[in-house]
């Protein structure tokens, strides 16, 4: 029997830790001198940690030595840290884990496919470990999205071919992987900017068992 893989990415489809991103990345910002604000923010979704760097950088016209723009990153990363520390089960975003847990009910293999390096703390926190039975993250990849690696990993680690996998995605970055990958990709967030999504929703709210049941056959 052909099995469906499920693959979810985690900032912004699992939990909003973007917000907490944010607040790290202005942080810094400020400390160097500059603002940062919400609409630059926007150029952070589904990008590594060293991108984002270099993309505020360059907002802020600013040039580091390597051992500046490494002492930087680890900055931003214990402010981030600190950040989440609080996380608990009201973070997760709403009727995510009620489509988990149909997943999990038929059996499905579901994968986490994140750029994130801090995925199992967070997972931990909101209480959704258990639901995932491979964890990709920011530690077992080298590209970052729209490369397909992260969801290819995860797609060889559930035993299942790319082609039938689907990803929940909610940057572009993130649509561009999953389709580079052969993979269904499902947009979570505004049509008109994940319009190279196979399909769309705003939340998981809008998403009903009719769908999931069809996406698992």
């Amino acid at each position: 029997m052909k099995k469906t893989g499920f693959i979810f990415d985690l900032d912004g489809v699992i939990v909003d830790t973007a917000k907490y991103h944010y607040l790290a990345w202005r942080k810094l910002a400020n400390a160097l001198g500059f603002e940062f604000t919400q609409e630059q923010n926007e150029q952070f979704k589904g990008v590594s940690r060293k991108r984002c760097l270099e993309i505020l950088l360059d907002i802020g016209g600013i040039h580091a030595s390597q051992e500046q723009f490494n002492n930087w990153l680890i900055e931003k990363n214990e402010d981030y840290l600190s950040l989440i520390e609080k996380m608990d089960e009201s973070e997760i975003l709403p009727d995510v884990q009620k489509v988990l847990t149909l997943l999990k009910k038929h059996n499905m293999p579901i994968a986490l496919g994140s750029a994130s390096k801090n995925a199992r703390p967070i997972l931990e926190k909101v209480k959704l470990m258990d639901y995932f039975d491979v964890i990709v993250d920011g530690t077992h990849v080298t590209k970052a999205k729209p490369d397909p690696e992260v969801f290819l990993i995860a797609a060889e680690q559930l035993g299942v071919r790319p082609e039938d996998c689907v990803v929940f995605e909610d940057a572009v970055a993130g649509i561009e992987a999953a389709n580079n990958a052969g993979m269904l990709s499902i947009g979570i967030g505004e049509a008109k900017v994940l319009s190279k999504a196979k399909f769309v929703f705003a939340n998981f709210t809008e998403i009903d068992v009719k769908f999931i049941n069809r996406l698992m056959k």
